[in-house]
């Protein structure tokens, strides 16, 4: 359906903040539902009562997941998710893998190490039936054309529903908080009481933040009407608004120390950071961590327009985010629009898949995949364990356990045993070690990290170089990536001569911290900048010489040009919470009870019409209006709704009314049905 736009209003006006809910106390469990204000202002901060009595934060990883959550009358202590049964020897089990099964009927049967070790046990013809996902966040990230009917593939090559299969993982997470949240608080009521917070790739798209919205909402975590209930927070600003909490004892300072991964001399590479792990987990007898009321002694060094960058290297992606601090109010700005790419730690794994199909043939290793897919699984959980003992010093070799039915089954495909095919690949860092392991030396491990440590450096260092980012005093380091002694000596070797590299002892868990903070108090980023330039189609005033003849339209006796892109927002344009652009639209004839405004995004600034080259629809904006009471009205009258369009937020949202009734209009934003 075409609308006519018969008037804009781009003036930029604070929207009212939204009335809060009922008062929800819970005398039992001593909770007072306070937090801090919704609104922004530029004043110091006030709070007020919050409609929210507990924030639970899911930290949804590529490689690892897990959740946290804090009752809002006591924000200070963060309390984790419970121990998780299984895990593996000499890892520290704070998150579980992110691996789902599903039973060969399509229903959920596991999550995490349970999924994973089950899997594992099935007997391999029995396995080949069953549906197990791991990984799987990043098909969300690749996809260019993401719709509700996108599909994940199993390892054993079936395929189910995304959006499915996410929500399986993210009512998965609501029993687990539920349950635990029970047993605190027995009679702590489901509905209205939690906010939930999930987290994703500040790179990640509008129509990847919506998918895993309708995700929790088809897993039951809110109900659609009450979609103030859940948030989508921002990796790296969740890394960034916990980083704000951090006392000198709980970080690491890899700029001071010019030995080998920021360590003393006396010490192996990664101990003293292995040492800190340890320490960490001995006193999480509790699993609550405890915040500071303000700020740490690590922000109270720094000064109002202080700039630092946190990078955010998970299993996935690698995550920039520039921050500036505003004071007095101790907000934070962001300076330059997030960047970043598919360059996590799974980029290791692809190395050494690479690796084994250099060594026993590239036919070899998809078939064993497809033949033995629990197998598969088996092999990666070895390597998995290898590759977090890898570091840039290390001298001696590193044994992975090849799985029996690997060598069985290279034996009965290709004929001859694997020792052999070691001794004739081409590959001399990997042999064949008498225990009947492969044994890889620590140059050819190093060697599997390079490509995705490389790109890391290199995005690091562009945005360095960005005018905007200049006078950086701090890089955070953050993320299950960033635990590696190899990525964090490539970090330290490049840029901490240009300013202070910071790693938090509990890296791992950084995001989830900062994303029940960010639960707490949603306007701690108070302005940020834009990935994008939105707009929609309209027609303007046909001028001759100036607009093309191909977009001149007739229309009872006026000329106008056709396809003009009308910008709302341009791209690394700063925005602040709360911040709204309107825009007047009406209904293209009397009685019309649907207005849909297709809405088309650029990745520059130069753009002027809608079928400019790099110019695309990305969504639609609807609004639903009710029928005129008064039939008689004239028809004349023009109807004006006017739309509200927020871009400051993690997520862009729309509100609309009705300019002669004053009456709210139903409307909904929608990146997914493209």
């Amino acid at each position: 359906m075409h609308t006519l736009q018969i008037g804009t209003n781009g003036e930029r006006s604070q929207t009212p903040s939204p009335s809060s809910s009922p008062r929800l106390h819970n005398e039992s469990c001593n909770i007072a539902p306070l937090t801090p204000s919704q609104s922004p202002r530029n004043e110091i901060r006030t709070q007020r009562p919050a409609p929210f009595s507990v924030v639970v934060a899911i930290d949804f990883g590529t490689t690892s997941s897990g959740y946290a959550f804090s009752f809002a009358n006591d924000p200070e202590a963060i309390h984790m998710m419970r121990k998780w049964e299984g895990g593996d020897p000499g890892v520290a089990n704070q998150k579980t893998p992110t691996s789902l099964l599903l039973t060969p009927e399509g229903s959920f049967h596991s999550f995490g190490y349970t999924a994973r070790d089950y899997y594992h046990d099935l007997d391999p013809e029995e396995a080949r039936d069953w549906l197990y996902f791991e990984k799987f966040k990043m098909k969300i990230h690749s996809t260019s054309d993401l719709t509700m009917k996108t599909e994940l593939e199993a390892v054993n090559g079936k395929k189910v529903l995304a959006w499915e299969v996410f929500a399986h993982a993210l009512r998965f997470f609501k029993r687990q908080a539920m349950q635990e949240l029970k047993d605190q608080c027995p009679s702590l009521p489901e509905k209205d009481a939690i906010r939930w917070v999930i987290t994703v790739p500040a790179i990640w798209k509008q129509p990847a933040k919506q998918f895993m919205r309708e995700a929790a909402y088809l897993a039951g975590l809110v109900p659609s009407e009450n979609p103030e209930q859940l948030l989508i927070a921002l990796e790296p600003e969740a890394a960034s608004i916990y980083c704000r909490k951090l006392r000198l004892h709980q970080l690491i300072d890899l700029s001071y120390k010019p030995q080998a991964n920021g360590l003393a001399p006396d010490l192996p590479v990664d101990s003293s950071f292995r040492q800190a792990r340890e320490q960490l987990r001995r006193s999480r007898h509790s699993r609550t961590f405890l915040v500071e009321s303000g700020v740490g002694e690590l922000w109270a060094e720094m000064q109002a327009g202080d700039r630092y960058i946190v990078a955010d290297c998970g299993g996935g992606t690698v995550d920039l985010t520039v921050h500036q601090i505003e004071q007095p109010q101790g907000t934070l700005k962001e300076l330059y629009k997030a960047s970043g790419g598919p360059y996590g730690a799974v980029g290791v794994d692809l190395a050494f898949e690479k690796l084994l199909c250099q060594i026993f043939g590239g036919d070899f290793i998809a078939t064993f995949k497809a033949k033995r897919p629990a197998a598969w699984v088996d092999l990666t959980i070895a390597f998995e364990a290898r590759k977090r003992t890898a570091a840039p010093h290390r001298h001696n070799p590193l044994n992975i356990s090849l799985p029996f039915s690997f060598i069985d089954f290279y034996r009965k495909h290709r004929g001859q045993n694997v020792e052999t095919a070691l001794k004739r690949s081409s590959v001399n860092l990997v042999k064949w070690s008498s225990q009947g392991m492969l044994r890889m030396s620590s140059e050819a491990m190093n060697e599997l990290f390079q490509p995705t440590i490389c790109q890391i450096i290199n995005y690091i260092d562009d945005l360095m170089k960005k005018p905007e980012v200049q006078g950086i005093k701090f890089l955070f380091l953050v993320g299950g990536f960033a635990e590696s002694a190899i990525l964090q000596h490539a970090v330290q070797s490049a840029f901490s001569g240009i300013c202070r590299v910071i790693i938090p002892q509990d890296v791992g868990l950084t995001i989830l911290k900062g994303a029940v903070l960010f639960g707490l108090d949603p306007t701690i980023v108070r302005v940020r900048r834009l990935p994008l330039t939105y707009g929609v189609g309209v027609l303007n005033k046909f001028v001759e010489g100036r607009h093309p003849r191909e977009k001149l339209l007739v229309k009872e006796g006026k000329k106008w040009c056709t396809d003009v892109f009308e910008k709302f927002v341009s791209v690394d344009q700063s925005v602040a919470l709360g911040e709204v652009v309107q825009r007047s639209y009406c209904p293209a004839r009397a009685g019309q009870r649907k207005i849909i405004i297709n809405v088309y995004c650029c990745a520059t600034d130069d753009v002027v019409y809608i079928t400019d080259p790099g110019v695309r629809k990305c969504g639609t904006i609807s609004l639903d209006l009710e029928e005129l009471e008064g039939c008689g009205s004239p028809k004349r009258s023009r109807r004006e709704i006017r739309a509200s369009m927020q871009f400051g937020d993690t997520e862009i949202k729309v509100t609309a009314m009705d300019v002669r009734t004053s009456k709210t209009v139903r409307a909904s934003i929608d990146f997914l049905s493209n």
